[in-house]
């Protein structure tokens, strides 16, 4: 199974995730966006925590990915890997720990500037979740 695969947008950035659970896809949602900032490898020197929470499944995801932003342009926080996460389907709560590194140290691509509600959809399709995000850059 695919991890993402980039879609056809007229202006912004669109994928879908790809995962055998909600934690997959999530942490395939986060590596698909930050792939379209570098294609670097971050080194994994800064751990930090993160918990969200959300009204539905879309929303969960886009507080979850809108954390990550924040994280970048407020501490220059750039992200290698995802470590640990958790997601509780019915409280709507994702808590990760996750790795990264200082951005000003790394050649960047693509900036982000947020997450769209535009399209967005997180469901489970046979056995397997999707997401889809589009992203404003």
């Amino acid at each position: 199974m695919n991890k993402f695969k980039f879609l056809e947008h007229t202006a912004d950035i669109k994928f879908q995730a790809f995962g055998k659970n909600l934690e997959e896809v999530f942490e395939n949602s986060t590596i698909a966006m930050f792939k379209v900032m570098s294609d670097k490898k971050i080194k994994p020197l800064i751990k930090k925590k993160i918990k969200v929470n959300g009204k539905d499944l879309e929303n969960l995801l886009y507080n979850f990915l809108e954390e990550l932003i924040f994280l970048l342009d407020s501490k220059n926080f750039f992200l290698a890997r995802i470590n640990k996460i958790k997601i509780n389907e019915k409280k709507l709560t994702a808590e990760a720990e996750i790795s990264g590194d200082n951005v000003e140290k790394y050649e960047t691509k693509l900036d982000v500037k947020a997450i769209t509600y535009n399209e967005i959809f997180v469901k489970k399709i046979g056995k397997n979740w999707v997401a889809q995000v589009v992203l404003d850059v």
